[in-house]
């Protein structure tokens, strides 16, 4: 199993950034990455500090996410509206003391409306109050390596010590578009909830990309007056994704257009090479005394490097370079190699391969039969 994030980043790093022309020159920070690898195409100040606004949400539908994947939740159950939730300001989807909707419903309303009120229905869903939830956030964001980021709300409304930078944000993003069931969210222009009720509620969508820009399917807009506008968003042609962040835009015209000139640079000047496939078969895991011997290796997503487009490719390798006499236990998600990808005899990317399974140690009996069985084949 590859981790998706690599152990170091391309060779061409550097110099991507420095051909970049200044793709948002309104913007306060900003950066443009290439999902896969998480290669910096552009950046301005992208580690500066500063007011996410509702972009927050990014990171509150990651916890949401990963709570569905982890089988905590599921889509039809039903989150009840608190008297806090409800008094939620800002956009929200107006819910009512009480008021039930399913997780889906929620999620609709967070990722297209920017729902304030539904954001904190989901975190006191999952954690029982907002604060926990917070705690949740703050947690993950030390998991993922974000040193620019401490959240103090689940929805971006102005507070003390709310903060993040444009670089963590995209790690952010990169980290939630690994569920890929959240673009069918992010990336609906309309849609309606209580449709079947006497006070239908209809969804546009805040971020008009969406609709406007080929590819584009997310992820999240923000706003407040301190924040300026921001904006995370993600697009996709072909198997190329990008994600392009802006943080502290003068106006929506403005934000949107650096945005489509960031996507417009990515998709015209970069392509992406694939190295490994979803469900490609990379090798074989041994783990020595393990219940398990040999560990079937498989890619869970697509990995591939950025290159220019006209780049030549016959040099581009990969190494599949496996820890050496790996012993049981081995946990799952444990660290056990790593994917080496070459450009004639320079390193321009390394993916972290991490064991599927958990690998207890071997009884010895298993041990006494697999040594009769080697012994064998031997004679």
């Amino acid at each position: 199993m590859l981790s998706s994030w690599p152990l170091t980043v391309m060779a061409a790093k550097e110099e991507s950034k420095a051909q970049a022309p200044d793709l948002a020159p309104n913007a306060k920070s900003a950066i443009l990455i290439d999902a896969d690898t998480g290669t910096v195409i552009y950046e301005k100040s992208s580690n500066e500090k500063l007011p996410p606004a509702s972009i927050t949400k990014v990171m509150t539908m990651l916890l949401i996410m990963e709570a569905l994947d982890d089988g905590k939740l599921k889509m039809g159950d039903k989150v009840s509206t608190s008297e806090h939730a409800a008094s939620m300001g800002g956009s929200q989807i107006f819910l009512e003391p009480g008021e039930e909707m399913t997780v889906e419903e929620m999620l609709k309303g967070i990722a297209m409306a920017s729902g304030n009120d539904a954001s904190v229905a989901m975190a006191e869903k999952i954690a029982g109050t907002e604060q926990g939830f917070v705690d949740m956030m703050n947690e993950k964001a030390k998991q993922l390596g974000l040193k620019n980021t401490h959240f103090a709300n689940v929805n971006g409304l102005p507070a003390d010590n709310h903060y993040t930078s444009a670089a963590d944000i995209a790690a952010m993003s990169r980290e939630l578009l690994k569920h890929e069931e959240v673009t069918k969210f992010t990336g609906q222009y309309q849609d309606y909830l209580r449709k079947e009720s006497a006070k239908p509620f209809w969804l546009v969508n805040t971020n008009k990309l969406v609709r406007f820009y080929s590819g584009a399917d997310g992820l999240k807009t923000g706003y407040t007056s301190e924040a300026k506008y921001c904006l995370s968003a993600t697009a996709k042609r072909d198997n190329f994704r990008i994600i392009a962040v802006v943080m502290g835009e003068p106006d929506t015209k403005t934000r949107n257009n650096e945005v489509t000139h960031m996507f417009d640079y990515a998709f015209s000047q970069y392509t992406n090479y694939p190295i490994v496939k979803s469900g490609d078969a990379i090798g074989t895991l041994e783990v020595e005394k393990g219940e398990q011997a040999l560990v079937p290796l498989v890619a869970s997503r697509h990995y591939s490097v950025l290159l220019r487009k006209g780049e030549p490719t016959d040099q581009i390798r990969h190494e599949l370079q496996l820890d050496p006499k790996l012993k049981a236990p081995i946990e799952a998600g444990q660290q056990v190699g790593k994917l080496v990808v070459f450009k004639g005899e320079q390193t321009i990317a390394e993916f972290a391969i991490e064991s599927p399974v958990k690998v207890e140690k071997a009884g010895w009996w298993t041990l006494f039969k697999r040594t009769g069985k080697k012994l064998m084949l031997l004679d």
